[in-house]
């Protein structure tokens, strides 16, 4: 049907001939049987395969079943006519070609159509069969040119980059799959990674391969949001609801009809608030604060969190039914430190973006540096390489990046390539020969008890100085209160 050529600076995709092409589809709206009729079978003499309808709405209808590469519309029918057929492609997005034929033709109806509603070409009644076989078969190549040119990006997507995510490892191309196989369906979808690992990036992926793309997106943070506020921002308020509404405000289920809203960091909602968001999600229905009406709302929800969602459940902060409402498809989103090996092609991506961003001319980063990246832990994952490139590429302004421009005291001593956290526990090793207390971890603990009984050490070693534990540790002070909060200590308060 198709071949795609290299040319050295770009591809180029040549379509085979349209007399070969057979297979290719031509949907027809009508509202004049014998009109629509002569024209299928005309059509269909041609070698394209043909569909029918006798209005807008019908036509609409058609459409997802059909996928036809060509759209041949009359402007005059009753219920949706062609005008508010061609907006309603156009709103959706839809790069499928729309030859507008009628029998009320003049230049300001031509102009119209085919340039502010996007029609491909414009033909008056009565037609003539050679200009329109022409004019199919040159819709039909822009179309299969369009399908090519997504198949092709598509395929590119597989080497390591999907939308804003970037990773060759197994790890990441198993999300990528994932991501993939998830996008089309109407599937609510948790994610859960650690902060930083790029989980707002995985469901913007989401959205932008559904069919809701051309829809919002809209998020959300729970875990920035004053509870006072949170369910005026999910479903919105009517004026007076409370002291401050002065105005009616839509709420996020709203702004996002018709597209994807994420909920990110969904635990830390106020469970009453879950209890609310849970019936909204399985009747699809929304009433504002101070409302008396409910509203039908459209709308793909994707949850995120950083937290072990069954502990969460154990200790009361996410609602058992809720978690099983969003985790029909659940995603997990792997720490950096466990693909290390993207690392050289997330430098590449952001070194790009930040050249951009900044107006620098970093062209890579050199050997010696990038085995020191290698051997970081990386506790703020992705979040936090792209901190530290973007603190050296603003130092270094140009050429390629080297330990020099790295912030003093960054990844612990390379001699010996420790990580901050292996050289803490040297460090805190050698303290307890000095009659310190020392840490003991028995095989068989979990990652999560081993951080514990980390934490807390270096929290006695600091003399509670919280601070100073959080950059021991390389963690911010807020990450640290929260896992103090999680441990239940009274040191969690600020």
């Amino acid at each position: 049907m198709s071949k795609v050529y290299w040319t050295g600076s770009r591809y180029t995709v040549v379509v085979s001939s349209p007399a070969k092409i057979g297979t290719t589809r031509v949907l027809i709206a009508d509202d004049e049987e014998n009109q629509r009729n002569g024209l299928s079978n005309m059509i269909s003499g041609w070698g394209f395969t043909t569909e029918t309808a006798a209005d807008g709405q019908e036509a609409l209808d058609r459409l997802p079943g059909f996928a036809p590469h060509v759209l041949l519309t009359d402007l005059m029918m009753p219920r949706v006519d062609g005008y508010e057929l061609l907006r309603r492609l156009k709103s959706s997005g839809s790069r499928i070609p729309a030859i507008v034929i009628t029998a009320f033709g003049n230049i300001e109806t031509a102009l119209s159509t085919t340039h502010d509603l996007g029609a491909y070409w414009f033909l008056e009644k009565p037609i003539q069969a050679s200009v329109l076989r022409l004019l199919l078969e040159r819709a039909t190549a822009q179309s299969l040119l369009s399908e090519e040119t997504e198949r092709l990006q598509r395929q590119l997507s597989y080497q390591g980059v999907l939308g804003d995510l970037v990773g060759n490892s197994e790890a990441m191309q198993e999300v990528f799959s994932l991501v993939r196989q998830v996008a089309p369906s109407k599937a609510a979808v948790l994610i859960i990674g650690e902060s930083g690992t790029g989980k707002e990036l995985v469901a913007r992926a989401i959205h932008r391969l559904s069919p809701r793309h051309a829809g919002p997106f809209v998020a959300i943070n729970c875990a920035a949001m004053p509870e006072t506020l949170m369910e005026s921002e999910l479903f919105g308020h009517e004026k007076g609801a409370f002291t401050g509404a002065v105005e009616r405000r839509a709420g996020c289920f709203e702004l996002a009809q018709d597209g994807t809203l994420l909920l990110d960091e969904v635990a830390e909602m106020p469970v009453g608030t879950q209890a609310k968001l849970l019936r909204v999600l399985e009747d699809s229905r929304v009433r504002r604060l101070g409302g008396k009406t409910e509203n039908v709302v459209d709308v793909r929800v994707i949850a995120a969190t950083n937290r072990i969602p069954e502990e969460a459940i154990r200790k009361g902060l996410l609602r058992e039914d809720l978690f099983y409402r969003l985790n029909v498809f659940g995603l997990h989103l792997p720490p950096l430190r466990q693909r290390l090996d993207d690392i050289p092609f997330l430098c590449e991506a952001m070194l790009q973006d930040l050249n951009r961003k900044h107006g620098c001319r970093i062209s890579g980063v050199d050997n010696t540096l990038l085995l020191r990246l290698q051997n970081h832990t990386w506790p703020g994952n992705v979040r936090e390489l792209r901190n530290v490139l973007e603190r050296a590429a603003i130092l270094a302004g140009s050429g390629v990046l080297g330990q020099q421009h790295l912030q003093q005291g960054f990844g612990g001593n390379m001699s010996g390539q420790r990580s901050p956290v292996v050289s803490m526990a040297a460090s805190m090793a050698a303290s307890t020969e000095a009659g310190s207390e020392g840490i003991t971890i028995p095989v068989g603990s979990t990652v999560a008890q081993a951080e514990k009984s980390l934490i807390l050490l270096t929290l006695a070693h600091t003399k509670n100085n919280k601070t100073r534990a959080a950059e021991l540790l390389g963690i911010s002070l807020k990450t640290l209160f929260n896992k103090l909060k999680e441990y239940g200590s009274s040191d969690s308060e600020t």
